[in-house]
């Protein structure tokens, strides 16, 4: 879901802050998306803005031989309508599937000055993975991060017999 959406504001109260840049994949980055160290992907920084503060920032990448040179890679089409779903979707990636895990921890340095952290106060970090349907990674954002004070995480869970 887009983070406005999400977040429950309109696009006028909402600003993001956004760096793109072609990385190889880390260790890290490699066992997330299942792959060898060394693959070529587009990094995609973001600090999203509601009402002019600071409330999440996030890492995002994708392949590049997903994306190639297309509007996913150009910076100017961020904000993206519906969201990374939507996106790898125009480059006929369809998730069927995200998978995200979550901790709370002490916030970086970096992390702390970027969403005007004061001592004390901890955040969540996310890492979500979305999947198609032959199990294939084509997006991971990690970490994603929020203020551990002023973030609610609301699950449900339909089960079925």
């Amino acid at each position: 879901m887009a983070f406005n959406v999400d977040q429950g504001a309109e696009w006028s109260e909402y600003r993001l802050g956004k760096r793109f840049e072609k990385v190889k994949a880390t260790e890290e980055l490699a066992v997330l998306f299942e792959v060898g160290p060394g693959e070529q992907f587009i990094a995609r920084h973001f600090v999203f803005f509601d009402k002019g503060v600071a409330s999440q920032m996030s890492s995002s990448y994708v392949r590049s031989s997903d994306v190639k040179n297309g509007p996913i890679v150009d910076p100017i089409n961020e904000p993206w309508p519906a969201g990374t779903r939507a996106q790898l979707a125009t480059v006929g990636a369809v998730v069927t599937r995200i998978e995200e895990s979550c901790n709370a921890a002490m916030p970086t340095e970096a992390e702390a000055k970027t969403l005007t952290i004061g001592p004390g106060i901890p955040v969540l970090r996310w890492t979500r993975r979305m999947l198609t349907a032959e199990g294939r990674v084509v997006e991971v954002a990690h970490p994603i991060v929020r203020r551990g004070d002023t973030t609610v995480v609301d699950f449900a869970v339909d089960v079925t017999e």
